[in-house]
């Protein structure tokens, strides 16, 4: 999809592929397993889901998957297909103008760092604050998909969404109103540790968007150090170079060395000095 259109983008779904693919087709993956082992055995599939959903209790004593598990584990057949839609329609725009490895990596980053800090502030907050305890539990991926539409919203404000040729919805609003229904639905159905999670999802998304490159923190990691493995090269060389030119002096020759450390041939003195074809 291409995102540096002025127009309205057509809300339709787009190029199945990449991380996004991974992503939706471990979940479908996760959510029929569960499905079938309900069918077969409920004792043995609840014992699966309460291994993989996210847990502050179990998560901080060394269950760590649980912050990685959390947003494949869900048996709510509407809410699967809602939340994999959007991530499908989200995902791929901002992977297919990204990257793959941003994906990643925003996943990561929003997925662990957001369950990792809801965690944390639930055990801080223990009985001490209503219906909010280590005892809570959070699962699906919803609070991803909301960090994901904040993305969006972050690269795209003002990008008009066309839905279906009927109305027009700019990203920035899109965004709030997924937001604020989520958090709402959470809040009014009691779930305070799963209105947590999502604003501690989309907080650490926020803050990958801020901090990390515009690629991804392992592409720009790799340009740095090859930056500076080729400046090391050519101070190398300029020191060999230096080297080579006293050494020839001592022997009663002179050479033409430019300041990169490349040798001037001095019967081609009318050569350009930038022209690489001709260096040796």
């Amino acid at each position: 999809m291409a995102m540096r259109s002025n127009g309205p983008i057509l809300l339709s779904l787009p190029a199945f592929r990449g991380v996004t693919r991974r992503l939706i087709l471990l979940s479908l993956l996760v959510f029929f397993a569960l499905v079938v082992l309900s069918l077969g055995s409920r004792e043995l599939s609840g014992s699966l889901l309460g291994a993989i959903v996210l847990s502050p209790q179990q998560a901080l004593h060394w269950h760590l998957w649980q912050l990685l598990s959390y947003p494949f584990a869900d048996l709510n057949l509407i809410s699967v297909a809602l939340s994999l839609l959007s991530l499908w329609f989200f995902g791929s725009a901002l992977e297919d103008e990204r990257g793959p490895r941003w994906m990643t990596e925003f996943f990561l980053a929003a997925t662990i760092g957001g369950g990792l800090l809801a965690s944390l502030l639930a055990y801080a907050a223990g009985e001490r604050v209503e219906k909010l305890s280590v005892a809570s539990v959070d699962y699906g991926m919803w609070p991803f998909v909301l960090a994901l539409v904040l993305a969006f919203a972050y690269f795209h404000a003002d990008q008009p969404l066309r839905f279906n040729f009927i109305f027009t919805l700019k990203a920035k609003y899109l965004a709030a109103i997924y937001l604020l229904f989520y958090l709402g639905a959470a809040l009014i159905g009691g779930d305070r540790f799963g209105a947590l999670v999502a604003l501690s999802n989309a907080l650490c998304g926020y803050v990958y968007l801020r901090l990390a490159p515009r690629r991804s923190i392992k592409t720009t990691a790799s340009e740095k150090w090859f930056g500076l493995r080729n400046a090391y090269i050519r101070a190398k060389r300029r020191r060999a170079a230096k080297k080579f030119t006293v050494y020839m002096r001592k022997q009663g020759s002179d050479v033409n060395i430019d300041p990169s450390g490349r040798y001037i041939d001095p019967d081609e003195k009318s050569r350009n000095p930038n022209d690489r074809t001709w260096l040796n």
